[in-house]
């Protein structure tokens, strides 16, 4: 199949599969009229790379998973590489919400203690609410 092909059932654009393969996630055979001839193999790599992509993944952190199924594996993540990246990726997330966290905790502490400073917070009122 033809690179417009290959963008439509992918999902994806031309622009974003010459971008794949120019980083090396995705090659093709070219036919004798120097097109690219893409196979179902192709479209299973560009899903992959596009689902990863989508669960917060980085187009470096899809290689491992392109290379277990150029491999021959069933699924992307059946080697050991691809578990690192979901680990590591899981230890990045899970330092985001700690300091999230973190975050949350010393605003609800501020607004506790102004709130303990005032039974009834003051409104500051502008022009366009009073109308003057």
């Amino acid at each position: 199949m033809r690179i417009g092909e290959l963008a439509r059932r992918a999902g994806t654009t031309t622009r974003a599969l010459r971008f794949y393969e120019s980083q090396g996630l995705l090659d093709a055979p070219r036919a004798a009229n120097g097109y690219r001839d893409y196979g179902e193999e192709h479209v299973r790599l560009v899903t992959e790379i596009r689902t990863l992509q989508a669960a917060g993944l980085s187009l470096d952190d899809t290689r491992p998973f392109v290379d277990c199924l150029r491999s021959g594996h069933e699924a992307g993540d059946s080697c050991a590489d691809s578990i690192e990246v979901y680990e590591r990726k899981l230890a990045e997330v899970d330092a985001c919400l700690d300091r999230l966290n973190a975050v949350r905790a010393e605003l609800l502490a501020k607004l506790t203690a102004a709130m303990a400073r005032q039974p009834d917070p003051c409104r500051v009122t502008t022009n366009q609410e009073t109308g003057t």
